[in-house]
């Protein structure tokens, strides 16, 4: 299936075009705090960019940014891509060893940063890192340690040694010509890469995945396409920016569309309720624990959502009660569900606001336009017939260009013709809609049997006590491997393991009953909210 058109602009010339013709649009909303038209947008944007020509920031020079969903990100982001030079995403929740890692794994020129985020001190973890920052009053700067970076810029109020000021930055871009930028902007290419996000490294180290211009881009308007997206929408951003979840399906989607962006600093389901209902926004994403949380939050029926219409879950395997509950409680009759990893910009499939409920809830859609997928035998590479569970295998405009300066890894990940290795197991139905059982890593292989954990949590799910549950597979002498199921239980149950074991023997078949059942308060999580099943399987180990 084709689409009308393709954006063949880059970042930059996509965000001026909508000013132009929006120019008065409310394009950024941080509730009772920041309002941005698409024209203060693209005017604040510029000078940022300008001042950061102006301390040598050029094309081709990478930008790490490491803050959560403030303003100040998106300016970031807008203005990187204005010159070229290649935004590097940090988690917001990374310590010194991991920046250090990133910085230096990304050859990172400048860094953007807050002051900090929770317990983690931004600040002096640079200052850890660099501790010649100090000595530097003219900003200037040589590190042994990352050799590449020269310039680190502080978000905020406060003034610290060594380290430009954000507001400096504007006001040094004020004294760059228009035209500078502008020369600068033209050159650029929307095949070019402009936004390098590291994966979430739960296993191993991280990998830079470069993504172009033209792949977020048109990835952002095909999803937005499906959500029927227009300039009368706002989306409640709730999702780091620091993941394609919030770089691509959100702020790629609201620009494509000229919606308004609504921005909350970091999830906290209070906070996102208020925000949805003061603000009357039209659409929310989140991972499943998100919307969960909500829900099942006291406060939950004090506030408004009946503006709410469309938004995604994703992130990880939707429990299909929890999509109903969104669809019921939360007023999101056209809630949608979105396959894909960070590689593919990210979005492979997608459900639309008109497939029926059962479709939306059961499946994450069908393939989104420019995009192929196939499903295949893991063992032999066979491509496998529709309703045959195998990998799933993607190729199109939206495929990485490779992981930063891991040529092997790369090779690994995409074949020579192209296709993208997901690394997940699923299945096409007859329908064209694809269903997701797990990650081939995650297959538990009890005595010979193949077991998708997601089958038994969806079962799980339904037992009225359980508020969220995960499966993993544990290492076990007899059969290889036996099934843990981690329960987090609903307020006030009372529930024990031996409830659910009952509970499971009911509806699952006996190779498929959890052998050790463990009630626990919460998940590790990633701080993009995904669940860290590998840090399941060391709790079971202990």
């Amino acid at each position: 299936m084709g689409v009308e058109y393709m954006i063949d602009m880059t970042i930059g010339h996509y965000l001026d075009y909508i000013a132009s013709k929006y120019p008065e649009h409310e394009a950024l909303v941080v509730s009772g705090k920041v309002k941005f038209s698409y024209k203060d947008l693209r005017n604040i944007t510029n000078r940022f960019a300008k001042g950061l020509l102006k301390i040598g920031i050029n094309k081709g020079d990478h930008v790490a940014i490491w803050a959560t969903n403030i303003p100040e990100w998106i300016i970031a982001l807008f203005a990187t891509a204005k010159i070229g030079a290649p935004l590097v995403p940090m988690n917001t929740q990374y310590i010194e060893r991991e920046v250090e890692y990133i910085l230096k794994q990304s050859d990172a020129k400048a860094v953007i940063l807050m002051d900090g985020f929770k317990d983690i001190n931004y600040v002096e973890t640079i200052y850890k890192l660099i501790p010649e920052l100090k000595k530097n009053q003219d900003k200037k700067f040589h590190s042994d340690r990352l050799p590449y970076l020269k310039s680190v810029i502080n978000i905020g109020r406060n003034i610290y040694p060594g380290m430009y000021n954000f507001e400096e930055i504007m006001g040094m871009g004020s004294v760059i010509n228009d035209n500078e930028l502008y020369k600068i902007q033209d050159s650029l290419n929307s095949q070019e890469v402009i936004d390098m996000q590291y994966t979430s490294g739960t296993t191993g180290f991280p990998k830079g995945v470069m993504l172009t211009h033209y792949g977020v881009l048109n990835n952002g308007d095909a999803i937005a396409s499906r959500m029927k997206f227009t300039i009368k929408d706002k989306l409640c951003i709730t999702v780091p920016l620091f993941h394609c979840f919030g770089y691509t399906l959100a702020v790629m989607a609201c620009l494509s569309k000229a919606s308004t962006m609504v921005l909350v600093d970091h999830f906290n389901p209070l906070v996102v309720m208020d925000v949805l209902d003061r603000e009357k926004c039209t659409a929310v994403h989140g991972v499943p624990t998100m919307f969960i949380s909500m829900l099942n939050h006291p406060d939950f029926e004090k506030y408004d959502f009946s503006n709410l219409r469309t938004g995604i879950m994703a992130g990880s395997v939707c429990p299909v009660n929890i999509m109903k509950a969104v669809v019921d409680k939360m007023n999101m009759r056209e809630i949608t569900s979105v396959y894909g990893l960070t590689e593919a910009s990210p979005g492979i499939t997608q459900t639309s606001v008109d497939d029926p409920l059962e479709d939306r809830v059961s499946t994450v859609g069908y393939v989104l336009p420019e995009i192929k997928m196939k499903v295949v035998n893991p063992d032999t590479g066979e491509e496998v017939p529709n309703g045959v569970y195998g990998e799933i295998m993607a190729k199109g405009y939206n495929i990485m260009k490779g992981y930063y300066k891991m040529e092997d890894e790369t090779r690994k990940a995409i074949e020579a013709d192209g296709w993208l290795h997901t690394g997940d197991l699923g299945m096409i139905d007859k329908k064209g809609y694809l269903r997701i059982t797990g990650r081939l890593k995650d297959i538990i292989i009890r005595g010979g049997e193949n077991i998708s954990p997601s089958e038994i949590e969806e079962y799980l799910y339904h037992h009225p006590d359980v508020k969220d549950v995960q499966v993993v597979g544990v290492p076990d002498e007899k059969y290889g491997e036996e099934i843990m199921a981690y329960i987090i239980p609903k307020e006030g149950s009372m529930i024990k393991e031996d409830d659910i074991l009952a509970f499971a023997r009911q509806g699952l078949a006996r190779f498929k009953v959890p052998r050790y059942i463990r009630i626990i308060d919460k998940f590790p999580t990633t701080a993009s909210g995904k669940i860290q099943k590998y840090k399941l399987r060391e709790i079971a180990r202990t």
